[in-house]
């Protein structure tokens, strides 16, 4: 469309532009639709967002803010756009100005994806960008791995230390290229560069790095990559061989590894996908989508031992693409960290904490700002339901539904943890930071609230945190000297689900929390949990019957013993008596002393956990008496269970306030299936069902005693898929309203939502 001719002024207008706004293209946007419409004026970056002024023809004016709203760049997201009429100031150019400073309120872009433009320059012999493996542009490439601080301008990201070319420069320059203020602008003369090295951080000379680790990839050898947000353990996954030599160095056994595919065609021929699942893998979000095997699958069972699910993934750099051919269309892409440890990230260190695992490092010169590892997700019922939220869609913030006064730090828990910041109507749920049992995983937690409390420009008024005082988060939760609020594990779960779903609504509702562990009000260990709720206050409602957990955490690493506990609960001192072969490979002794250590009382704290149920379940049937990663048994169990079983094992129910729920019967009904040589797949289905009727079950017992017909499912539990799809259509039958997670992890990694927005219905009241 040719330039308008100007026109006098007759107008002013100032904009407001607030969402994600920086980074995505957005000011050389403006900047061309102020041009074709003939306005003058200026737009700029501030901490808050974007300013714009338009001057011009009213109707022109009222034209370009219509156009603006219906039509921004497609990476970019408006959340808000005020206005306010301005005197004309005579200005008949449009110009975009510097950034200026101010408090920090704009949203920062997640990484995207290498772009579709992008994908054809790198592949293209005749492009000057032909195989770098860092070209991006206002629509792709790295974001908030690169950011040191806001307005993002590139002297506050990791791109500082790469001056521009001339040729880079003048595209940087040029409001109508595409890569206009894209801040990691560069090319192979200016750029970031590849680099080898050995299994001892050594360089390695070679020619073209990528030609090089292909060629070991293919020979079966073991690469640690650099990417976006640290290093990923990189092999080919059609070689048995590979994946089982990565896995012992590893010391991961039994934990499914992510792949990459070369592409949609490649991730077809190992994988199911529907169309909310494709629309998931090629979004420029990139995660890792939990997919469907085909059968057979034709990839090596270690990937996924004793799983029907694949966690697929695409290749999101430049990078990735360039390190797949003909000979290798798949990868093993996991995260490039040690049991326990968090994703290594730093050049210097990376090779020290990698050692013994990988053969080579592939390696660049752009530092990582942030470490931020893969996010996890699937889809249920048409819509993502996310298992691990991070990379490409953090710091996206969660829309609390209105605004408060006050800011609040949410620490979360222990496992899959992640904290929370609140600022006005926002929620900030950080990257997951990972398991808080060890000095570096605490180190990554608090140089990421700092990085936060610094982004955001965010003084929080008041610490939220779990009710045990042991967790490190709570530790480093008093030791703030902020006030505390201290919120009971499974009232956060619940609290996150309505933060999640957007549920404002006047009342309360049924939080069904299920989970391994959570330190009740009564000093037992929760998790078999029904709760009227509402932000700030719980009521518990019924629960799964207490037994004794012997060995405390232990039990959570061996499910033979709570399996001895629940026959303790239904057989007494005949405990030991029933002919069970899984427990028959549990020394005599051993189970003589747990069941002597539960009847006394020792180490053994009362639990209603579902997640050890599930765990007692899966060790009657033969399926594990040790697990290698938490919540094992329950997957396996999950995944051993037959989608075509009708039958359902039965709870029973002890009336009162609250409500028992005993799992005896079910327990009885399991022994007595294994005895009579029934299929596992029989019998982890009818558990499932059952607990899916006991869920409907007690939800309308206590609705009939004037309970909500709102009921919210969460707790690390509800990430079993077979549960969920038999709970909510029974649910919604019923004629409940079910709530769940689309935003946030229903795990642990969820925990933090739930705490801040407990936290600030609770300074509200004050």
């Amino acid at each position: 469309m040719a330039p308008l001719k100007a026109e006098a002024a007759t107008g002013r207008r100032r904009l407001r532009v607030e969402g994600v706004v920086q980074g995505v293209g957005f000011r050389p946007h403006v900047y061309n639709l102020a041009s074709r419409l003939g306005l003058g004026g200026f737009v700029l970056n501030d901490g808050a967002g974007v300013v714009v002024e338009v001057e011009g023809p009213p109707a022109r004016i009222e034209e370009f803010v219509t156009q603006l709203k219906a039509a921004p760049p497609p990476r970019a997201h408006l959340e808000r756009v005020t206005a306010e009429e301005l005197a004309a100031a005579g200005e008949a150019a449009f110009a975009i100005r510097e950034s200026v400073g101010g408090e920090a309120e704009t949203l920062v872009s997640p990484d995207l994806a290498i772009c579709g433009d992008c994908l054809d320059e790198l592949l293209a012999p005749a492009d000057r960008r032909h195989r770098y493996a860092f070209l991006n542009c206002t629509n792709c490439g790295p974001r908030f791995t690169i950011i040191r601080g806001v307005p993002y301008d590139r002297p506050k990201t990791t791109m500082a230390a790469f001056a521009m070319c001339e040729a880079c420069q003048g595209e940087y320059d040029d409001p109508a290229n595409r890569r206009f203020h894209a801040q990691p602008n560069a090319c192979p003369a200016c750029g970031p560069r590849l680099a080898l090295w050995d299994a001892a951080g050594e360089p390695v000379e070679a020619p073209d790095p990528v030609a090089a680790v292909q060629q070991y990839l293919f020979d079966g050898e073991i690469v640690a990559v650099k990417g976006l947000g640290g290093y990923h353990l990189a092999c080919d996954a059609s070689s048995a061989e590979a994946v089982e030599k990565l896995r012992a160095r590893k010391y991961r056994e039994d934990k499914p590894f992510a792949v990459m595919a070369w592409d949609v065609a490649v991730a077809r021929l190992y994988a199911e996908i529907e169309e909310e699942e494709l629309a998931l893998l090629t979004s420029e979000r990139r995660p890792i989508v939990l997919l469907r095997k085909h059968e057979p699958c034709h990839l090596p069972e270690a990937i996924a031992p004793r799983n029907r699910y694949l966690g697929l993934m695409l290749p999101y750099t430049p990078l990735h693409h360039l390190l797949f051919d003909d000979d290798l269309e798949i990868l093993v892409m996991t995260s490039g960290n040690r049991a326990d440890e968090p994703i290594a990230y730093r050049d210097d260190v990376a090779p020290r904490h990698l050692a013994g695992i990988a053969d080579y490092f592939l390696t660049h010169d752009r530092l990582i700002a942030r470490r931020v590892d893969d996010t996890v997700t699937r889809v249920f019922r048409g819509a993502e339901y996310p298992i691990r939220r991070s990379r490409g869609y953090v710091p996206l913030p969660i829309e609390l539904g209105r605004s408060y006064e006050r800011s609040v730090l949410a620490v979360g828990a222990e496992l899959k943890n992640t904290f929370c910041l609140t600022k006005g109507s926002r929620a900030f749920v950080s990257h997951h930071i990972g398991d808080l049992e060890n000095e570096a995983t605490l180190e990554a937690f608090e140089e990421g609230v700092a990085h936060f409390r610094e982004m955001f420009d965010v003084a929080p008024a008041a610490v939220a945190r779990d009710l045990h005082p042991d967790y490190l988060a709570s530790r480093y939760a008093q030791a703030t000297g902020l006030p505390e609020v201290v919120v009971q594990h499974h009232h956060g779960h619940v609290a996150s689900v309505l933060a999640d779903a957007g549920y404002e609504e006047e009342g309360k509702v049924l939080g069904v929390a299920f989970d391994g562990a959570g330190l009740g009000e009564d000093g037992a260990i929760w998790g078999g949990e029904f709760l009227i709720v509402d932000r700030r206050e719980y009521e518990r409602a019924a629960h799964l019957k207490y037994v004794p957990l012997p060995g405390g955490d232990q039990a959570a690493r061996e499910p033979w013993r709570m399996a001895l506990s629940w026959l303790r609960e239904l057989y007494g001192d005949d405990a030991l008596r029933q002919p069970l072969p899984a427990l028959a490979e549990i020394p005599a002794r051993r189970r003589e002393l747990v069941l002597e250590a539960a009847a006394r009382g020792v180490n053994s704290p009362p639990t209603s956990s579902i997640g050890r149920l599930f765990d007692a379940v899966a060790s009657l049937v033969g399926l594990r008496n040790a697990v290698n990663y938490e919540g094992q048994a329950a997957i396996e169990l999950e995944q051993l269970a037959s989608p075509d079983e009708e039958e359902a094992y039965e709870f029973a129910y002890e009336e009162g306030e609250p409500l028992v729920i005993d799992a005896a019967p079910v327990i009885a009904a399991v022994v007595a299936d294994v005895v009579a040589g029934t299929a596992p797949e029989a019998i982890a289905g009818r558990f499932h069902n059952g607990l899916a009727a006991a869920i409907v079950a007690v939800a309308s017992a206590l609705r009939e005693k004037s309970g909500p017909e709102v009921v919210a499912l969460g707790g690390g539990v509800f990430q079993n898929v077979t549960l969920l799809e038999k709970t909510v259509p029974a649910l919604e039958t019923a004629g409940f309203r079910v709530l769940l997670h689309r935003q946030v992890p229903t795990n642990d990694g969820g925990l933090s939502l739930g705490q801040a927005a407990v936290a600030l219905a609770r300074l509200e009241g004050e």
